[in-house]
């Protein structure tokens, strides 16, 4: 494993302004772009769950980054994040009963079908609270916000480990209101049999992110290695770099020949996977899910070690997930009973800061980066 990286060196207010952002837009991202709360609550449920959510995004993304590694590191902390989450923050994989007092009080009848024997846990629900944590809460969020950045910030680390401490202790913090709130697990307490596997499946979950090793890029045999002329932020630091446009990530694998597709394409891919997983019910319903995630994962991770592929594609395919829930808002209830008028305004809201922020990102790519020399160490 790469040796651990250090924060820019840049004032602390242009350091800090990327960690507040992920650390407002993550709650909105899990909580609200899907449509769940109507605009008038959005605000104080942001300023509420920013340290629970903002916090989980901000640890996994500079335990990421420091570590030099990439995002199937991110999403295997983010999945256990979500395990940690609905399984021992607010219990919601456990209580069949989570949702009852909601306008999704429906869809008990339908998770209650996909029962695993002996943990009383829905398959159905353990999959989509699960998979929304991971898609929504942590990489989306992280995604739109790095890629407002130049390249060589998207791979530091923003925070000092003072600033880790705050951050964790805000997670901690955040955590335990919602845990110890009657509105957050609903006076639930998991089995002690339950607790153990969500803890087993959290820390696999978080040896298999922190154990993966990140790849070193190919060089085909007779050429010359591409480090030095590596775009700025591909490589570790103490590297000199060569001028990089905004939306490029580092060298990829050459050797083949054969170059990552358009960025439409890996976004369509997930589009396909998150909107697909929920149109069968029951078993069905969630081997179709597994299998379509399996293919859009496996699909990924070979267009991902091609030439050519940069941040335009990771943005496409970080927040393909995010454009389906928002389009979803308007076929989903809230949480609490609204107005028709109060749930379409919501609903425009929605899709307005989902469109604003991913389009916003995708013309940032579109800027060329300055030039950035890092000197040798």
């Amino acid at each position: 494993m790469p040796a651990e990286r250090h924060p820019d060196r840049l004032p602390l207010r242009r350091r800090l302004a990327p960690a507040v952002a992920l650390l407002l837009l993550a709650p909105w991202a899990a909580e609200c772009s899907w449509g769940g709360f109507t605009l008038t609550d959005t605000p104080f449920l942001i300023l509420v769950l920013a340290p629970m959510y903002g916090g989980a995004a901000l640890l996994i993304r500079e335990t990421a980054r420091r570590l030099g590694a990439g995002w199937p590191t991110v999403a295997l902390l983010a999945a256990a994040f979500g395990v940690i989450q609905a399984g021992l923050v607010d219990q919601s994989l456990f209580n069949p009963g989570f949702l009852d007092d909601t306008e999704f009080a429906d869809t008990r009848a339908a998770a209650e079908a996909t029962l695993v024997p002996g943990l009383d846990v829905s398959a159905r629900q353990a999959f989509d609270y699960v998979g929304n944590h991971l898609a929504l809460s942590i990489c989306a969020p992280i995604v739109i916000v790095e890629s407002f950045l130049r390249a060589d910030r998207r791979s530091r680390p923003w925070l000092g480990r003072p600033g880790l401490t705050v951050v964790a202790l805000l997670y901690l913090a955040g955590s335990l209101l919602v845990f110890s709130d009657d509105e957050g697990r609903k006076g639930f307490l998991a089995s002690p049999a339950q607790l153990a596997f969500a803890v087993a499946l959290a820390v696999a979950l978080i040896a298999a992110g922190l154990l993966i090793r990140p790849r070193r890029p190919a060089v085909p045999a007779g050429h010359a290695t591409p480090v030095a002329t590596a775009p700025v932020g591909a490589h570790d630091p103490g590297v000199p770099a060569a001028p990089a446009r905004h939306g490029d990530t580092g060298p990829r694998e050459a050797a083949t020949g054969r170059r990552a597709p358009r960025p439409l394409w890996p976004g369509v891919v997930v589009l396909v996977a998150y909107a697909g997983s929920a149109l069968a019910p029951g078993w069905p319903g969630i081997a179709v899910g597994l299998a379509l995630a399996g293919t859009a994962t496996t699909l990924l991770l070979i267009w991902s070690r091609r030439a050519g592929w940069g941040q335009r594609h990771v943005l496409a395919a970080g927040t393909a997930s995010m454009l389906v829930a928002a389009a979803y808002a308007y076929a989903v209830p809230t949480y609490a009973p609204a107005t028709p008028a109060e749930a379409l305004v919501g609903d425009v809201a929605i899709s307005v800061i989902a469109l604003t922020l991913v389009g916003g990102a995708a013309w940032r790519l579109r800027v060329p980066s300055s030039t950035v020399h890092v000197p040798e160490s």
